[in-house]
């Protein structure tokens, strides 16, 4: 008698959005209106993944650029709705920034190093993922139904 064994998979994303922009200005702007756009359309209230995302591409132009190599922005809809998660990834897999309740708070004079910091405030949860090289992934996620 033959037996199988299955395993329960998790539901399939109910909504995502991929795509690779140039680790520049405009590319973070374009991450930042993309997000913005493609949560309207799913009707997913968006300001706090707008500020997410506006952030995290800031610092994948800045401190994940490699010449040549885009960064990726990803959203996706999990658990049928209840939960955005979002994920920038970028070619500087040796540069990890600190993860969550790492981040020091920078001097009052300081005109940068407040980037993770917010998305410490907006998110619901958020970390660092390595790999596979030469990449990373910081990611955040947003608990929609309350």
């Amino acid at each position: 008698m033959k037996q199988e064994i299955t395993l329960p998979q998790p539901p399939a994303p109910s909504c995502t959005f991929t795509v690779l922009l140039s680790p520049t200005r405009r590319g973070a702007r374009l991450a930042r209106l993309l997000t913005a756009a493609y949560l309207g359309e799913w009707g997913i209230p968006s300001e706090s993944a707008v500020q997410i995302v506006a952030e995290l591409a800031a610092n994948a132009m800045v401190h994940g650029r490699v010449p040549g190599r885009d960064f990726r922005l990803d959203l996706t809809i999990h658990d049928g709705g209840a939960l955005l998660r979002i994920e920038v990834s970028d070619a500087r897999g040796e540069r990890l920034p600190p993860g969550p309740g790492g981040t020091a708070v920078p001097d009052d004079d300081c005109e940068s190093g407040r980037g993770l910091l917010i998305v410490e405030a907006f998110a619901d949860r958020w970390g660092v993922s390595p790999g596979p090289v030469p990449r990373k992934t910081v990611w955040a996620e947003l608990d929609l139904v309350p």
